[in-house]
């Protein structure tokens, strides 16, 4: 049984919004969702809710009891992911296909605009030990990554800054990119580093926004849309931990992309013609690449211009989260919100998405949806 999307909105996606807190940008996407899925009722409609989200992010202790009201989930079957958007469409996959419910509504939601300490934040997440160094660059590990990652493949600067303008470019086409420019190389390569080799440009910036997804199993969701967006195959891996990991090769997407590959029937990778790839870092892109077996040499098929529009495999081609920003847990949503958008329009038949839960964690979610 596949597993449709039949109804997507969201809210924010900039780097402030003032007009609104984190549970008014929920109600909004989730009002613009359940209108995209044929005006559904929630209250009536819904079998059970899932949201997505972090105590630390929000500042609030237990802060999933805030998640019912503004998505139309009171006194209803709701439960809380701690971890991406993309591992909560996971879960509500499972709620349908286990039996528990016929519609889901996902949900995860950002407001880096509101936290104070948001390095601190960060820094807390590394190991107390190996991690926890008081480092003055809460993006040093990603420095030392792409560091190696440049010596595994004889990977430049250039390749670097050619990701970063690809996707900022591409973003142009996306109403949900504010970080979307038309650059050159020597406008990456030519700032000061933030940490080596990452310039400021090769860093996505964290931005607001809220993604409210509903999920309905195969035989109820034409009910609700005509032309659902269908799930073929999901997985999430966690690799390791700091101490123990390969940096520069991504296993845990690996891991994720074969089951999810598998579960999919997907028998020829030759098949997938597009991908909206996690870019938090643009040496990131490469390595989720080679995770996802699009790629046996990502700098090379880069440079061969193969990961541009109308090449072997588009690559974010709405400008991934170097243009559209980061938005915390809700990450995964946007990449998927980008590919449900490439796949009404007609673009494509079928994309694979791919989120990285951030530093410092070796997690990663894989998703096979097609049209």
């Amino acid at each position: 049984m596949r597993i449709g999307i039949v109804g997507v909105g969201w809210y924010g996606f900039k780097p402030n919004t003032r007009e609104v807190s984190f549970r008014e940008m929920m109600f909004e996407a989730a009002t613009r969702a359940y209108y995209d899925a044929g005006n559904l009722n929630p209250r009536t409609d819904v079998d059970t809710f899932i949201s997505c989200q972090e105590d630390f992010w929000e500042g609030i202790a237990i802060a999933d009891e805030f998640a019912p009201d503004p998505i139309g989930g009171a006194m209803r079957p709701t439960m809380t992911v701690t971890g991406d958007g993309l591992q909560g469409i996971l879960h509500g996959v499972m709620h349908i296909l286990s039996g528990l419910s016929n519609v889901t509504v996902v949900e995860s939601h950002a407001k880096p605009s509101d936290i104070k300490t948001l390095r601190d934040v960060i820094e807390f997440a590394y190991d107390p030990i190996y991690g926890r160094i008081g480092a003055k660059n809460i993006h040093f590990l990603a420095g030392l990554e792409a560091t190696k990652y440049m010596k595994i493949r004889n990977a430049t600067r250039e390749d670097y800054a050619s990701v970063v303008v690809k996707n900022k470019r591409n973003g142009l086409r996306n109403t949900r990119a504010p970080f979307s420019s038309n650059l050159n190389i020597d406008d990456v390569t030519k700032r000061d580093f933030v940490v080596y080799p990452l310039t400021d440009l090769d860093i996505s910036r964290f931005v607001d926004g809220a993604v409210v997804m509903v999920l309905a199993s195969e035989e109820v969701a034409r009910k609700f849309n005509d032309t659902p967006i269908w799930i073929e195959g999901i997985y999430s891996a966690t690799e390791t931990t700091l101490e123990l990991s390969n940096l520069g090769e991504a296993t845990y997407m690996k891991i994720a992309s074969r089951e999810a590959y598998k579960m999919a029937k997907i028998d020829s990778i030759r098949k997938i013609k597009s991908a909206f790839v996690d870019d938090t870092y643009s040496y990131k892109e490469l390595q989720h690449i080679e995770g996802l077996e699009l790629s046996q040499n990502a700098v090379e098929d880069l440079r061969e211009g193969e990961f541009e529009i109308g090449g072997k495999v588009e690559v974010n081609p709405l400008g991934g989260h170097l243009a559209g920003g980061r938005a915390l847990e809700a990450s995964g949503l946007a990449l998927l919100l980008d590919a449900i958008d490439y796949l009404r329009e007609g673009k494509v038949d079928n994309a694979v998405v791919a989120s990285w839960r951030g530093i410092p964690t070796f997690t990663g979610a894989v998703g096979v949806v097609s049209r």
